[in-house]
Order: C-alpha cells, then structure tokens, then sequence
C-alpha cells in the first residue's frame, strides 16, 4: 500500500468498482462485497471488475475481506 493515496491516480472505472464496493459494504452492513456482486452492480464485465480491484488492492483502497472485498483506509469520502 502505498502512503498518501491520491485519488487523482485512480481512473473513473476504478473509481465507479470502489463506489460499488462501498455501496455494497452499506448494504450489507459493514460486510464484504462479493466479485459477483460488485459486477452485477458496476455493469461492468468481470476482467474489467478484476483489473480496478487489483489497482484498489494495490492502492490500499480496497482491502480483500472473507470471499470479497472491503473498504481499506481512506482519504476521501463518496457522497450517495
């Protein structure tokens, strides 16, 4: 994980997967979001799903949790 996140590295894919992740997380109440959820969700495909969680992962903004993901660390918020 990198220090100081800098959201401006993201791209607005990558940005949409964390939003759908988050969202997921609300409506599970803390819980982790699952790779088939998140693709549901996002209307994106699976591979690109993969590549955005990969760079979150990478970037500390998402962190894996159980079988899915979770919010990592944060330095910005998203507004619903």
């Amino acid at each position: 994980m990198t220090e100081g996140h800098d959201v401006q590295a993201l791209s607005d894919r990558d940005i949409h997967v964390y939003e759908t992740v988050a969202s997921q997380a609300v409506e599970w109440a803390g819980g982790g979001a699952g790779l088939g959820g998140i693709v549901r969700a996002s209307g994106l495909t699976e591979e690109e799903v993969r590549e955005s969680l990969a760079k979150l992962v990478e970037h500390g903004y998402v962190v894996p949790s159980g079988d899915g993901y979770g919010l990592g660390p944060h330095t910005f918020e998203v507004e619903y």
